[in-house]
Order: C-alpha cells, then structure tokens, then sequence
C-alpha cells in the first residue's frame, strides 16, 4: 500500500511538471512564430531545458525589442 501511495505522488507530481513545460513551451513558441523569430523558434523547440529557456525568452528576451518590427 506505501509503494502504491509513493507511486501515486509521484504521478501526479510528474503530470504536474509535464503541464508546466508543456504550457511555458507552448507560450514561448507562439511568441517567437508570432514576432517571427525563427532562431529562437527552432532552439525552443530542440531544447528541452525544464522551461527555464522558455520563461527566459517570453519575460526577458522578447521583451528587448517589443518596440521595434519584428526581422524577416
């Protein structure tokens, strides 16, 4: 029964860490395509790196140029 409840923690906490990455992805691609950015598109879509690299672009990066028209 305790391996059972461990195993059962364990699930949900990895469920909750796929959910994580998988929203932070998603809102760091839909911001590269959007500001054209295909560099940065292909490399957050390779690396997977916890969505550190994902929160990184969408609150840092992104922002340095949200001024300027986006690079064809």
């Amino acid at each position: 029964m305790e391996a059972f409840i461990s195993t059962s923690i364990g699930m949900v906490l990895l469920f909750a860490l796929v959910l994580w990455m998988l929203w932070w992805k998603g809102v760091a691609l839909w911001r590269a395509a959007h500001r054209e950015e295909k560099k940065w598109f292909v490399a957050l879509l390779i690396f997977n790196t916890l969505s550190v690299l994902e929160i990184l672009y969408v609150f840092v990066f992104s922002k340095q140029k949200e001024n300027k028209e986006p690079q064809k």
